[in-house]
């Protein structure tokens, strides 16, 4: 088998006769709101807006889905990456307790949306850990222990505990809840059809060149058209180069993930649970989970973002280094191939927690940009937070997430 490298395995396992085909920005339009980028955070925010009455217009330079969104792990995860020692010493535990329990509430509420709009991907519950490696057990013990004095919801698991539901050989683990698996591209099309269906407006392949800002309103310019709106919300996970002030905030970082074929059913007893997912301490760090067709998924191997000239050499060494670290963690599966193989470009803050809402310097502009580590909840806090400021209805937690924190 030889292994399909740059592709997304949700878009190309998607049946073609099935994607939606949304028309290109033509023309002169209005709408109470522009959203700019059609990734899950977008689609979302679209549905949200619909729902509230205002009415959107999303503009995709690509395909919808087609970005980050498309090319995830397909995770809703209850915390938003950093550690949370990191974010207290950083911010003060008021501000870390309140980030990590926004983000819980968005998994679940990202869950149950999905659920109530019906839309059939994967959806499923799981376990979520952090495993340290063997040189990491203090270090995460001490996690677990500011994590219990915030009063968050965490549990310790124990070497044996973890024996028991299949994790490598570790010497402890953080447990928590609220985590779900789901196919990332499906996900994204449904919410896109259910914005479109509260005459929410998309529109592909329309790149926006500029935006203009007046004193009542916005003109979002694309290539052959544009929409004039009251407020401009900016989904695009990282700064663009049309805002060069904020470009400081991010640094572009690659992250790179590994399908491997379907595993037999002798050889799927002895992994880990098919209910856990888990990340492990190490630097860069490893995600696991499995996928609805026996497959494992294994990401991580996060660095820098190379040049365009190298980047595909790289995502073969990248990827491969990969595979060869998921077989030393379960050495069972020796002779497994991989089928796919594939990055992922974020945005990375200095913090590690997403930027969420206006900025100074951007007039009748929202932002919600950064990476929210392997999960897909930042795009349902968004929605939330960014809906409320449209409706001058921002609340004082909102400021978290703001980039004056």
């Amino acid at each position: 088998m030889r292994t399909r490298y740059g592709i997304s395995p949700w878009i190309e396992q998607f049946p073609s006769s099935r994607r939606p085909d949304y028309p290109r920005l033509r023309g002169e339009q209005t709408a109470d709101v522009v959203i700019i980028g059609a990734g899950i955070t977008g689609c979302a925010t679209a549905y949200a807006c619909a729902v509230a009455g205002i009415k959107a217009i999303v503009l995709e330079a690509d395909r919808v889905a087609h970005g980050s969104a498309g090319r995830s792990a397909g995770l809703l995860l209850p915390d938003p990456g950093p550690a949370f020692r990191d974010v207290e010493q950083r911010h003060g535990v008021r501000v870390a307790r309140t980030a990590f329990e926004a983000w819980r509430r968005a998994s679940l509420e990202g869950a149950a949306l999905l659920r109530r709009l019906n839309i059939k991907c994967g959806l499923a519950s799981l376990a979520p850990l952090v495993v340290a490696a063997r040189e990491d057990e203090k270090k995460l013990k001490q996690e677990y222990d500011a994590r219990a004095k915030a009063k968050l919801d965490v549990s310790w698991l124990s070497p044996k505990q973890l024996s028991k539901i299949g994790v490598p050989d570790a010497p402890g683990a953080i447990r928590m809840r609220d985590a779900f698996a789901l196919d990332p591209y499906r996900a994204c099309l449904g919410l896109a059809a259910a914005a479109v269906s509260r005459r929410a407006v998309i529109f592909e392949r329309s790149r926006v060149k500029k935006v203009k800002v007046a004193r009542r309103h916005v003109d979002v310019i694309g290539e052959a058209g544009t929409v004039r709106a009251g407020t401009v919300i900016v989904t695009t996970g990282t700064a663009s180069l049309e805002f060069k002030q904020l470009r400081r905030h991010f640094k572009r970082r690659e992250s790179y993930l590994v399908l491997t074929e379907p595993i037999p059913a002798p050889v799927r007893k002895q992994l880990v649970s098919r209910d856990t997912t888990f990340s492990d301490t190490r630097t860069p760090h490893h995600r696991v989970r499995w996928t609805s067709d026996d497959r494992l998924l294994v990401g991580g191997a996060e660095q820098d973002e190379t040049s365009e000239r190298k980047r595909a050499a790289v995502l073969v060494q990248r990827t491969g280094q990969l595979m060869y670290e998921l077989l030393t963690m379960f050495p069972i599966i020796s002779g497994l191939m991989p089928e796919y193989g594939w990055e992922l470009i974020s945005g990375e803050t200095a913090d590690g927690l997403m930027y969420i809402g206006p900025h100074r310097n951007y007039p009748r502009h929202l932002f919600a940009l950064g990476s929210g580590g392997d999960s897909m909840t930042g795009a349902f806090l968004a929605a939330r937070i960014l809906v409320r400021a449209l409706q001058d209805a921002s609340e004082k937690e909102d400021a978290v997430w703001g980039f004056t924190r």
